[in-house]
Parts: C-alpha cells; structure tokens; sequence
C-alpha cells in the first residue's frame, strides 16, 4: 500500500503541475498585468505612473515566462511565472491584488479553520442521515412509508439549496430567534451562528444521497448472500446493518468522498448568505473584486484537496472491502 500511496502522490504532483500551468495561462491570457493594474486602482482612466507603481508593487513588473536580459538560472525564477505559479507548491502564495488585500497564505490559513468548522459537521451529518434514511425506506419497502419517501427525496433534490437558506433563516432566525441570521464568533460562540448552516446543507442533500443510496442497497438485497442471511434466521435489522450496508460501503464511500473537497472548501453560497468568514467567502470576494491572484491559488488549493480526498477514498477501499488489494 506504501508503494501505491506514493505512486499515487508522484501522479497527483503531475496533475498539480498541469492545472496550475493551464490556470496561469488562462488567466494572463484574459487580462495582462497593465489590464489587472486598471482593474484594482480605478479604470480605464489610470496614468501609466499608477499602473506601473501597482505592478511593482504586486510583482508583475517582471516578464511572465521568461527573462531575456538574464543568462543562467535566473532566467526562470526572475519571472512572474515563477513567483505567482510555481511558488504554489511551496504553499507560499504571495500577496492579493487588491488595494487592501493582504497576505494569501495568511487568510488561506485563519479561513481554512473556519471552513472546517463548518465542513466536518456537514459532512459527518450528511453521510449519517442520508445512509439511515436510506436504509429505512429499503427496510419499509414496498409500503407507503417508502412511497412517500421516494417522493419527499425528489421533492428535496429539485428545491433549490437557496430556498432552505431563506426559508431557515426567515423561520429560526426571525420568527423564532433561536439561532442569529448571519455572523461569526470564534470559540464556543461559533455553535450558535454554525448551527443553522450545518443543519440545512445537510437538509439541501438530503434527498440527492438518499435516494442514490437507496439504489445501491436495493441491489445488494436482492444478491444471493442476503438470502442466506435471512435462511440463518438473522433478523431484518441484522442483515441490513451486518450485511447489506457492509457490502455497499464502496459506492457511498465514492460518492461521499468525491464530495469533500467541496465541503472543506468552504460552501460558496452558505459561507456567503450566512456571512462566516470561511474559504468559501473568501472565493466569492475574490471574484466580485476581480482579485485574479487569490482565485488562482484557490484553484490550486481545491486541485490538492480533490487529490488527497482521492487517495483517501482508495485507502478506505480496503477498509469496506478487505478483498480490495492497492497494488
């Protein structure tokens, strides 16, 4: 497992590498430094003083590839390329490129907690009570109890995650006061603004993983192990929870995880509508502000966690299923 775990770390360095090359060509593509000059200190009406005073000031006086006036080993390390790119994989992120923007690394490393704070939960939540909602409408199915399931999980996966943040925090926030409707407090404090998020991203997927779950169970009871199961005697209980939730571990492990580097990146709507400063919030100021140096190193960050959540998704694997061999 070892030798498979680096293979696959060699190839997520490659991947890396990849995406981060074709994200900073796109983006110096689009905009060149004089026109993210204009952008961040006021239009097109900027003298040439300004613009250049902001590129030196953000780095971008250099070239973007490749130094002609150098000769050696500075040609490349003497480059925009170098500083805002391949500075990447030493998590040294440089700084943002708007006025008041500070440090990336810094807001990427106080913001990240914050995320998690939210994310864990989240995630934790929607696997449990998708899984166990899932397994009661196999064990009640055929009856009107799966029925109606079946038709609230399709309800739920067509309402938008919009509607359960207006409708939850018009109904705890205005109407009941239990929770506040947006802010942030650090320590224990943060249980009463975090409370409301969590509970309604993990009621916006409801229905989505519930019915996916769902599919998969009813194809393992209808397998010949199952049977044999119940010729034993074992209960209805047992071999759903012993048996058939054992054995469809692999696709709800594939479906959750591919899902994580999602929910520890922050969401960008919940972090937003509820005003907690997580990653998530910081992605959606980025964009609004047109701050082409804090999206590029999200990207990366979301490209790294996607490549790890991957990894640990194989690993589990053996968990699930000790016939699963990483070779």
């Amino acid at each position: 497992m070892i030798n498979y775990i680096i293979r696959r770390v060699l190839y997520g360095v490659l991947i890396l590498a990849g995406v981060n090359l074709v994200t900073f060509f796109l983006f110096f593509s689009v905009n060149t430094p004089d026109d993210m000059a204009r952008m961040n200190i006021g239009g097109k009406r900027v003298t040439q003083e300004l613009i250049d005073k902001w590129k030196v000031e953000r780095g971008y006086d250099k070239p973007l590839y490749w130094n002609d006036k150098e000769q050696g080993t500075e040609k490349l390390t003497d480059t925009i390329f170098w500083e805002r790119s391949v500075s990447l994989f030493t998590l040294h992120f440089g700084r943002a490129d708007g006025e008041s923007a500070g440090d990336i690394g810094h807001e990427v490393a106080t913001r990240m907690w914050v995320s998690v704070q939210l994310a864990a939960p989240i995630f934790l939540l929607q696997v449990i009570a998708s899984t166990s909602f899932a397994l009661l409408l196999v064990m009640f199915r055929h009856t009107r109890f799966d029925l109606w399931g079946v038709v609230l999980c399709v309800l739920m996966l067509s309402v938008s995650s919009l509607f359960y943040i207006i409708l939850g925090q018009f109904l705890f926030s205005r109407v009941l006061r239990l929770v506040p409707i947006s802010g942030y407090a650090s320590g224990l404090d943060a249980v009463r603004f975090l409370i409301l998020p969590v509970l309604l991203s993990a009621l916006a997927r409801l229905g989505t993983e519930s019915r996916l779950y769902r599919a998969m169970f009813l194809e393992e009871i209808g397998k010949d192990y199952v049977r044999t199961a119940r010729a034993k005697g074992l209960s209805e209980t047992v071999v759903m929870f012993r048996h058939v939730l054992r054995n469809a571990l692999i696709p709800i492990i594939t479906s959750a995880g591919s899902y994580l580097p999602y929910v520890f990146l922050g969401s960008l709507v919940f972090e937003s509508f509820f005003g907690i400063p997580g990653l998530g919030a910081y992605v959606i100021e980025a964009i609004s502000k047109q701050d082409f140096a804090i999206v590029r190193t999200m990207v990366f960050v979301g490209s790294v966690l996607a490549i790890v959540s991957y990894i640990m998704i194989d690993i589990a694997y053996t968990w699930a299923d000790p016939r699963v061999r990483l070779t």
